[in-house]
């Protein structure tokens, strides 16, 4: 039912000691109702929470999340020894529609009654949402170091262990009559459209962006811009492929890194090439603490395809196997320019090696190196290794594949000096000592110790791999 909020001032009556001096009549006054074809009710929608927390020396948290809307506090269920959850709650309430902005506020909580760090200093986040645009500000907001609707616990990769570091993916939407997600009041006095019609996919100022993504974004949708060149962000990703990516929480105003991996199919003799699931969620902890976003395609889009079995892939055949699963034998696939390309093999040559897709085949760290081949027996042979601390194979799978991409970053053989160097890996070697302070994954000293790159803050001989990636290196011809 529709709320109509009236002021009734009724008869006033002001005596002066002679008589009457003064009445009013009574007069209704209402205030302005920003939707007026539906009641308006907000959803806040929590998609993705992730522990960001070593894996391996903490216990699994048992998650629960609570949401003020205004007045009302909703509690979620509990999520018993889950570290990471995705598609995970939601909550809709009735708000006034004569009041712009909804007062909102998100804890996370683990069952033990301790607030989990997502990013303020009060470990909860508040929130002004609107109702005349559909937009938040407050604690998060368009273009925030950690992204808009991500909350972020670490602040630039400083983890404290007493501290439940977190991350907590969310959206905040209210109901409207077209269902195009553009608010009654935006289209009716701002883009002029017709808030009874469906607007989802019209590109009104036609630069290739449709309206409802330029909202979101705080675009102007009736200003054409040139989109295919914007990359506010510097992540190599222009504002035509963050909208190409839109299912995958891509944001125009923060980091984001696609990779897709695709594998063998089970070989004769129960050969497996299958990428491990916890292996995603160990590529993806470095990056996030430090507010760059990793994305996984292995079977949410287009990755994750079955390759013909083969007992050994040589170096040719990888180039073939990347034309046709990745570009799709088209040169002009636009994936090309906004993923990097992983291939689980049974075998390979070195066993595991970055390359790129345009050139002869070879083993190399050039700039425009975007894809690698690791070798899925190669996996299981270094589970066999006690040298390896009993390491599992998700965490070994997952060092692989976040050491090759540290050269598809533009961290290569000799820059910097400990990075692959084969003379300073054992103790004996004559520059094992020499690169000791390198505490990287691009060492081999730690390619299966250390699930980081360094930063450059280890002494003499140490480099700052974070401060150097480059994400545009994938993309260079």
């Amino acid at each position: 039912m529709k709320k109509i909020i009236s002021i009734i001032c009724s008869i006033i009556i002001i005596f002066n000691g002679l008589g009457i001096v003064y009445a009013s009549p009574m007069v209704a006054l209402m205030t302005e109702d920003f939707d007026k074809l539906v009641d308006i009710n907000v959803t806040v929608e929590i998609y993705a929470i992730r522990s960001l927390v070593e894996i391996d020396y903490l216990p699994e948290p048992n998650f629960f999340v609570k949401v003020f809307i205004n007045e009302g506090e909703f509690t979620s269920q509990i999520w018993n020894d889950s570290s990471y959850l995705y598609n995970c709650w939601s909550i809709t309430n009735d708000v006034p529609d004569n009041e712009e902005f909804v007062d909102i506020k998100i804890q996370l909580w683990d069952s033990n009654n301790i607030l989990c760090d997502i990013g303020t200093g009060n470990n909860e986040v508040e929130l002004n949402y609107s109702i005349k645009t559909g937009n938040w500000t407050g604690d998060d907001h368009i273009g925030d170091a950690s992204g808009y609707g991500r909350l972020c616990g670490c602040g630039f990769g400083n983890l404290d262990n007493n501290v439940r570091d977190c991350e907590l993916w969310f959206n905040i939407y209210q109901n409207d009559a077209d269902g195009d997600g553009l608010p009654y009041w935006m289209e009716e006095n701002v883009y002029g459209t017709d808030p009874e019609v469906d607007n989802t996919g019209e590109d009104l100022d036609n630069d290739e962006i449709p309206i409802e993504w330029e909202h979101k974004w705080g675009y102007d949708p009736l200003m054409k811009e040139n989109h295919h060149h914007l990359d506010d962000d510097n992540d190599s990703i222009s504002n035509v492929e963050e909208y190409l990516t839109s299912d995958f929480h891509s944001d125009p105003f923060r980091k984001d890194i696609f990779l897709e991996i695709d594998w063998m199919e089970e070989g004769p003799n129960g050969e497996q090439s299958l990428l491990p699931e916890k292996s995603k969620e160990y590529i993806k902890n470095p990056f996030h603490r430090r507010d760059i976003v990793f994305h996984l395609d292995t079977g949410e889009i287009n990755g994750g395809e079955l390759i013909p079995f083969d007992d050994k892939t040589e170096q040719n055949e990888v180039l073939e196997i990347y034309a046709k699963y990745f570009i799709k034998d088209d040169k002009n696939e636009w994936r090309r320019g906004v993923f990097h390309y992983g291939i689980i093999v049974n075998l390979s040559n070195m066993k595991g090696y970055a390359f790129s897709g345009d050139t002869s085949p070879y083993s190399g760290y050039m700039p425009g190196t975007n894809s690698f081949v690791m070798s899925s027996s190669h996996m299981e042979e270094k589970k066999t290794k006690k040298i390896l601390l009993n390491q599992t194979l998700e965490y070994l799978y997952g060092s692989a594949i976040m050491h090759e991409m540290g050269h598809n970053f533009g961290i290569r053989f000799g820059e910097p000096f400990g990075c692959d160097n084969w003379f300073g890996k054992y103790p004996w070697q004559i520059f094992f000592w020499l690169i000791l302070n390198y505490r990287s994954i691009m060492n081999y000293q730690y390619t299966y110790r250390i699930f980081d790159y360094s930063d450059g803050t280890h002494g003499w001989g140490d480099y700052d791999d974070w401060g150097n990636i480059d994400l545009t290196y994938f993309e260079t011809p």
